[in-house]
């Protein structure tokens, strides 16, 4: 299975979904909360060129946030990115 990625922030509903999308495909994934420790979220923008969480990438491609993520599923695309 491929690495995925996901930044995420405390209360945050977007996060909260996109983990469990990605927790019902039985994809396993590392969080880094970026409210956990100064210059995370700094870290994040750098990465992705944008601010908002979540930030998700599946192996070396940047899905985006949970819409891109939520499109890729209807469109039954998401589980080629991920298997």
């Amino acid at each position: 299975m491929v690495n995925i990625l996901i930044y995420t922030a405390n209360l945050c509903p977007y996060c909260t979904m996109a983990k469990r999308l990605l927790e019902k495909k039985g994809a396993g994934f590392t969080e880094i909360n970026v409210d956990s420790k100064a210059g995370l979220r700094e870290e994040m923008m750098q990465k992705t060129r944008r601010r908002t969480v979540p930030q998700i990438y599946i192996g070396d491609h940047h899905v985006g946030g949970f819409d891109d993520l939520y499109a890729l599923e209807m469109a039954n695309e998401l589980d080629n990115l991920l298997f």
